[in-house]
């Protein structure tokens, strides 16, 4: 398999291969180094984490234009990217892969598990208008909002657990962005889906 197109930020565990595979997706404003950052606890906890840069193909990821890029990136190459970087982490030894994302990654997750990526879990965050694409994962699914979510409504995110029973977690009092460092007021929602987050990789990727 040749070396994937896009560019990538890759942790891996200290752990010779085999192990389980996570592919990171961005969030709208690109990657940053607490994006980086959650491949590396992730690098700590046992997985190969792979991060895209899936704003490469505008130049790559800057803060100050990323809005511009997060209306410009197309589904089907955020597809591509992810389809991509599974196959990467399959080549230097992941048996299993799965995806998680951020806002825009949290979309990118849900579409990875609705549209045919060869993920074999999948974990979003705070993934906008997903309501709008509804569809039935290929693997299994988490999801995770905040329940003062300023980006999406909570019709929005009834709709979503009412498609998904069970696969659902609303954080009431959390806004967006509640994972990202930083984000005082929402650190005890961090702190709670960090370990759900774990858990469920463990279950479906080990």
């Amino acid at each position: 398999m040749p070396p994937v197109a896009v560019p990538y930020f890759l942790a891996r565990p200290s752990a010779e291969p085999p192990w389980p595979g996570v592919v990171v997706c961005l969030e709208g404003y690109g990657m940053d180094q607490w994006l980086l950052r959650v491949c590396e606890r992730l690098a700590a906890e046992g997985y190969a984490a792979i991060a895209p840069d899936m704003f490469a193909r505008f130049g790559g990821s800057n803060r100050d234009v990323g809005p511009k890029h997060f209306m410009a990136l197309k589904p089907e190459d955020a597809l591509a990217d992810i389809t991509e970087c599974v196959g990467e982490l399959k080549r230097i030894g992941a048996a299993k892969v799965g995806v998680t994302g951020f806002c825009l990654g949290g979309r990118n997750t849900y579409l990875a598990a609705t549209q045919g990526a060869p993920v074999d879990a999948a974990a979003g965050f705070y993934g906008a208008q997903i309501s709008k694409v509804l569809a039935e994962p290929s693997c299994p699914l988490l999801l995770l909002f905040g329940g003062t979510d300023e980006y999406i409504p909570p019709d929005e995110i009834a709709a979503v657990e009412a498609h998904h029973e069970g696969k659902v977690i609303v954080y009431s009092e959390a806004g967006h962005g509640f994972m990202h460092e930083g984000n005082e007021p929402d650190t005890a929602a961090a702190n709670d889906a960090w370990p759900k987050l774990l858990a469920f990789f463990s279950e479906h990727l080990r």
